[in-house]
């Protein structure tokens, strides 16, 4: 039903799987309840997928590599990727969802700790900013306004710009995200 974009119903939802909808109240609680498990699992699994990522000896390499593997994730589940940021269904542990933006903040400290970033970088305000570009572009080819072929070529260019800016070299930092890219 997502992938086909139709209506979900309660209804819909449980034909063909042998549950009936009160195993649905039962639970979940109704639809609201299982929109927050989904959008749970999503970050649940998005929490792991960031997790599992290597750490190397290149922290900007490391950095760009969890902006990979998010928009892999979501190139390989994009019904579920749309459903993560339903903000209409709250999220029974926020805690998931921080733990993979924390990630992030840990990989642009380390950055700028290693002397990739200069010493007055706010490792949140990065994180934030590369989170925003990525999940914009992300969204942007999910939704198929823009082909999938494109995602890496401008994810690469937006976050070069946003390091640079944020004190790294631009050749190093090219070199570092391109390899992550590859790598992922």
């Amino acid at each position: 039903m997502l992938a086909a974009r139709e209506p979900v119903t309660l209804r819909a939802l449980v034909e063909g799987t042998g549950a009936s909808t009160m195993a649905v109240y039962t639970h979940f609680g109704g639809m609201p309840g299982l929109w927050s498990a989904v959008r749970q699992e999503g970050f649940t699994r998005l929490a792991a997928r960031l997790a599992a990522v290597p750490r190397t000896d290149d922290a900007v390499h490391d950095l760009a590599a969890l902006g990979v593997a998010y928009a892999r994730s979501a190139l390989a589940h994009p019904e579920l990727y749309r459903a993560m940021f339903d903000a209409g269904a709250d999220l029974a542990d926020e805690a998931v969802a921080d733990a993979s933006f924390d990630l992030l903040v840990a990989a642009a400290a380390r950055a700028r700790d290693e002397g990739r970033l200069a010493s007055d970088a706010d490792p949140r305000t990065l994180a934030t900013q590369v989170w925003a570009a990525g999940h914009g572009l992300v969204s942007l080819v999910v939704q198929g306004v823009l082909p999938a072929e494109v995602l890496a070529p401008l994810a690469t260019g937006t976050t070069v710009a946003l390091l640079t800016a944020a004190g790294d070299d631009a050749d190093r930092c090219r070199a570092s995200v391109e390899a992550a890219w590859a790598a992922g």
